[in-house]
């Protein structure tokens, strides 16, 4: 009857890692990322960022920032792991000075290698043991900015890779988006484009620190031209940390739902 007890106290300690260990891969030594996979923690999430201009208020770190905290907490919800972020994305061309491009900082490259990075991480994460891997990205919408190209990877290494029992699944980021712009519509809050109200409150959310927003030049901002400041004129005033957590968790909440409705399809 001793059995009982002692199987109780591993299935407790169990529950209790997986709950203090940390969602993201860098944090975890490779025996630790074994045990968590052989525990049940057989999803991996691959989120892409970038790394590109935001207007003279918002430090470059903003896709990559949200990414993380994003995927990691897919990861929690979804008992996985969270990869490191892809940290650069297709942000215009640099010798001819397109899009974000425009401004200095910003790091773009070409479709092709961001495809064959996300392609490698993926069969990264299959050799690691993984049964379930997510590609999301926070850079973009629709299908421009690295989404179309997320869709195509999951499209055709999921075709590869199911008859061996690995799914790979991508996660839209136009539902969230829809939502945080109905969220201000409501208030009767400007949106905004590019840094515009939904990224600035997901950065003061994040910014722990509070170095990566600039007050100061919420002003400059407002009266634009986009072509001086590199965003669209919006009174960012009414971005709040609350309002923040409201977008981070749509973005959250919308994925794991993708995420749960694709493997319940088969």
């Amino acid at each position: 009857m001793r059995t009982l007890p002692i199987l109780f106290l591993v299935l407790t300690a169990t529950a209790a890692s997986a709950q203090t260990r940390s969602p993201y891969l860098e944090d975890l030594t490779w025996p630790e990322l074994r045990d968590a996979i052989a525990a049940g923690a057989t999803t991996a999430v691959i989120a892409s960022g970038g790394i590109e201009q935001n207007g003279p208020h918002m430090a470059f770190i903003k896709h990559n920032l949200i990414a993380r905290h994003v995927s990691g907490e897919v990861a929690k919800r979804l008992n996985g792991i969270a990869y490191p972020v892809i940290p650069f994305s297709m942000a215009g061309d640099p010798i001819e000075k397109t899009n974000h491009s425009r401004w200095p900082g910003t790091i773009s490259i070409s479709s092709e290698v961001f495809v064959g990075l996300v392609r490698q991480v993926a069969v990264a994460a299959r050799a690691a043991g993984f049964k379930t891997i997510v590609l999301l990205g926070d850079h973009g919408g629709g299908t421009g900015g690295g989404q179309g190209e997320l869709a195509m990877v999951a499209q055709g290494l999921d075709a590869d890779w199911r008859g061996g029992g690995v799914r790979v699944v991508y996660a839209s980021n136009a539902g969230s988006g829809a939502a945080a712009t109905a969220y201000l519509k409501e208030r009767n809050i400007a949106a905004g484009g590019h840094a515009g109200m939904a990224e600035t409150a997901q950065i003061i959310a994040l910014d722990e620190k509070k170095t990566l927003i600039r007050q100061d030049k919420y002003p400059v901002m407002a009266a634009g031209p986009d072509t001086a400041t590199g965003a669209a004129p919006v009174n960012l005033a009414p971005a709040t940390a609350d309002m923040g957590r409201a977008f981070l968790d749509m973005k959250v909440t919308d994925t794991v739902a993708q995420v749960r409705k694709a493997l319940a399809a088969k």
